[in-house]
């Protein structure tokens, strides 16, 4: 099976460095990556302008602070880059305007075969390349980034941990908070984690997890998400 491949469209491609450096050249991603279940490529959005100044980005019409990236320069960009692999690429545009990243989100776009991002800068982009481009459009949350760029890492991140062999244990994905509790049944968060010692600062570890009873374990693990979830984030039982 071939690696997914990430390609990232921006105009600080340094921001996700060679191979060798860089976060995502860490930890999960990059052991993913050495294991051959991923590639990423980022693009200078520059190389693809028609100007004389390498501009991708001008005064938006109608007046009012900050500038807009041009049509032009990210449509011949994602052109171009498109056309170095045959497989059928998922446009995203990184955007405060977008969807909320989702974990359910998230696992759509892990069975992609390759995703293409767009990681917007400046005031925003121009709306006639976003209508011709027709990308899926992603928050990772409510609030403004400089850029793309830092949210593009976040959902490059969140789908690599989702590949088959990415992660040590097979069953750590499933139990993430915002994973069902089953087909069908709600999302939710973790329950609490405990290791050794048994005892810290007067704190002890649940009786039900030294028990050595698995199912017990289980049954106390799955009342604490629940539990935890109603008292955090109530509105995942909804």
């Amino acid at each position: 099976m071939p690696p997914l491949r990430i390609d990232i469209l921006t105009t600080f491609p340094e921001m996700f460095g060679p191979a060798a450096a860089g976060p995502l050249a860490q930890s999960i991603p990059d052991r993913a990556r050495r294991a051959g279940l991923v590639q990423w490529h980022a693009h200078n959005i520059r190389d693809h302008a028609a100007n004389k100044h390498d501009k991708t980005d001008d005064r938006p019409f109608g007046g009012g602070p900050g500038m807009v990236m041009l049509c032009q320069p990210l449509w011949d960009a994602v052109r171009a880059v498109e056309g170095q692999d045959s497989r059928f690429a998922t446009r995203v545009l990184l955007t405060p305007q977008g969807r909320p990243l989702s974990q359910a989100v998230v696992e759509s776009l892990a069975v992609k075969p390759r995703l293409l991002l767009i990681a917007g800068h400046y005031e925003g982009v121009d709306e006639r390349v976003i209508e011709a481009l027709e990308p899926m459009e992603i928050s990772v949350g409510d609030y403004v980034l400089s850029g793309g760029e830092l949210a593009a890492m976040v959902l490059m991140d969140a789908v690599i941990r989702l590949l088959p062999g990415a992660l040590g244990h097979e069953a750590s994905a499933a139990m993430d908070s915002f994973s069902p509790i089953g087909p069908g049944c709600a999302r939710v968060l973790d329950h609490p984690h405990y290791t050794r010692p048994r005892e810290w600062m007067g704190r002890s570890v649940p009786e039900v997890l030294i028990s050595g009873d698995h199912g017990e374990v289980e049954r106390w693990r799955l009342a604490q998400r629940l539990a935890r979830t109603r008292a955090r984030r109530p509105d995942l039982l909804r």
